[in-house]
């Protein structure tokens, strides 16, 4: 028979097993290998995967960013305040990458405005179009906790994805740097699905 959970204590668990995820500070000698790895060459593949990775953290941000003003449950509430500080983390990070090296870096913030309305969604894998967008900012309370898992493990599907094409690219991700920092995304994003869909399974259909 299959095992019953309450949403409220899934999600509790899942907001535990995230802050559980922090690493050690980092030695002077792990800083010094970082710094070594950040100072090889890169590849298009490297500058691409960068530059897109950006805007895509940029609209999880934005959406996850919702989750207080929109009555999300507090165990949602708590995913998406973690989730929205290690992705602007990372934005940093790619951002200053990107510019160190003389490349164009997109901006921090995901702006609704630039995004025509008939943009193609496909064309970044995982991104919301503005009509879910839109969906997603008209619910509340337990609806907003539905869509919001339904349409983040999408996002995060497609992040998976676009890692996917890095590691199969000419050249791509031969930087250490690259490597960890898109391998740890990876990683990360797959254990949140595992978890989001966990929770979205226990609402019933419909409600």
């Amino acid at each position: 028979m299959k095992r019953s959970y309450s949403p409220v204590l899934l999600l509790s668990a899942f907001a535990v097993s995230l802050a559980s995820c922090g690493g050690a500070a980092r030695s002077a000698a792990d800083l010094e290998a970082l710094a070594a790895r950040n100072r090889q060459g890169h590849s298009p593949a490297d500058v691409h995967f960068m530059a897109n990775m950006i805007p895509h953290h940029a609209q999880a941000v934005l959406f996850a960013g919702w989750a207080e003003s929109h009555e999300a449950s507090s165990s949602i509430q708590i995913f998406c305040a973690r989730m929205v500080v290690a992705q602007r983390d990372e934005i940093v990070t790619m951002r200053s990458w990107l510019l160190e090296r003389d490349e164009p870096a997109p901006p921090a913030e995901y702006s609704r405005m630039r995004m025509p309305a008939d943009t193609d969604h496909h064309a970044m894998s995982g991104m919301l179009t503005e009509a879910q967008l839109n969906e997603l900012d008209n619910a509340r309370g337990a609806d907003f906790d539905r869509l919001f898992l339904k349409y983040m493990i999408t996002h995060h599907e497609g992040a998976l994805a676009m890692v996917d094409e890095l590691f199969s690219s000419y050249g791509g991700a031969q930087n250490d740097f690259i490597f960890k920092l898109a391998s740890d995304m990876y990683a990360d994003q797959t254990t949140e699905i595992e978890h989001m869909q966990v929770i979205l399974d226990t609402y019933e259909p419909g409600r």
